[in-house]
């Protein structure tokens, strides 16, 4: 616990709580991304494949 208050307090852990924050808001980005583009691609591929059927 000492640990993390000591980097709360010190200017490399601010610099570190920023950069998680950063991390955490294009992951975030990243995966909500790859999910609409998969279920686009899912529903494209299944059209494509009932037409050729």
């Amino acid at each position: 616990m000492e640990l993390v208050r000591r980097l709360w307090c010190e200017q490399e852990g601010q610099d570190i709580a920023e950069y998680a924050v950063m991390l955490a808001v294009i992951l975030v980005i990243v995966v909500g991304t790859i999910r609409l583009i998969g279920s686009n691609a899912n529903n494209v591929f299944s059209s494509v494949a009932s037409s050729l059927q």
